[in-house]
């Protein structure tokens, strides 16, 4: 199984990077490519670009990337109880090469913060917004007080029930 994982964040030291690049590593026999989405920057959507731009490569690249997964990992980042502002436009441009963006791709969606919201709200948006888009969730967890249950040195959850709920659901991720 080829599995795309990343967090729908632009920091450097994202710890939604860490919670996506974490699961997927639970994923027996998985070939597992974790994207930065820094790598995928263009100028801020709008349909004048759109026109005057065409479609940035880095959107096709990014499409190509979904097409490529047998199965998707998103943790979202919480910016002001939203998307980042940069997966926001990764997801618009990538939106204008197909309102399906996800392909019908199995995926599951996490969210994270240092705080006891977990990124909930941001969490509920996507996946409520989901089916519009094609995606095939089979489950989504928030994760509440990330440095209370995940060791940043060795890269691992610490909190036993979290590791359990991780393990459920990167076992939907077969069915």
């Amino acid at each position: 199984m080829k599995v795309l994982a990343f967090a729908a964040s632009n920091s450097e030291n994202s710890i939604n990077q860490k919670l996506a690049a974490y699961t997927a590593s639970l994923i027996t026999d998985a070939e597992v490519e974790l994207l930065d989405i820094n790598d995928y920057e263009m100028p801020i959507y709008s349909i004048q670009r759109e026109v005057k731009l065409g479609k940035p490569q880095q959107a096709l690249d990014f499409y190509d990337k979904i097409t490529e997964a047998d199965a998707i990992i998103i943790s979202f980042a919480e910016h002001n109880g939203s998307y980042t502002a940069a997966y926001k436009n990764l997801f618009d441009w990538t939106s204008r090469i197909d309102m399906k963006v996800y392909q019908d791709t199995p995926m599951l969606m996490l969210g994270t913060s240092p705080g006891p919201g977990g990124a909930a709200s941001v969490l509920a948006s996507a996946s409520g917004s989901a089916t519009y888009f094609a995606a095939d969730v089979k489950g989504e967890l928030s994760v509440p007080n990330f440095f209370d249950v995940f060791d940043i040195v060795t890269n691992k959850v610490v909190n036993k029930q979290l590791q359990a709920s991780l393990i459920e659901l990167v076992g939907k991720l077969g069915k």
